[in-house]
């Protein structure tokens, strides 16, 4: 996905082909509790912590912001998406709660499919929502 979109862009494909090569070739292991797995191959993504995974992400998730903004104009749903490299905040306003929470609640739903789509993972447990009134 992430070469698919540095190509419809208008990255040079000298850039495509370095991360073409870059996410081949990569080995894992994971850690749980007192275990340790064998190392495996994964070739897809970006090592945690990578220099380039604020760049990576922010390119791969510019994708799915640009259609999750299209598709919550197509229902309606006013929204206001801020992004810091791989985390997003949706900023909504309206004087009343359950309008408020009616269009959150419609946008994660949107978001979800939209990510999944994407082959990414929700933490659902990381969710925060905050509602503020003038009283």
């Amino acid at each position: 996905m992430l070469l698919l979109i540095l190509d419809k862009t208008g990255f040079d494909s000298k850039i495509s082909h370095f991360f073409s090569n870059y996410l081949v070739g990569r080995k894992t292991k994971y850690f749980w509790n007192n275990y340790s797995s064998p190392f495996f191959d994964v070739n897809i993504g970006v090592g945690q912590g990578s220099a380039l995974l604020p760049i990576l992400s922010a390119l791969y998730l510019s994708s799915v912001f640009y259609i999750l903004k299209k598709r919550l104009k197509n229902l309606k749903i006013p929204i206001s998406i801020i992004s810091f490299v791989d985390n997003g905040l949706f900023i909504f306003q309206n004087k009343f709660f359950y309008i408020s929470n009616s269009n959150i609640f419609c946008s994660y739903c949107v978001m979800s499919l939209l990510l999944e789509q994407f082959r990414l993972v929700i933490k659902h447990g990381k969710i925060e929502v905050f509602y503020f009134f003038r009283l």
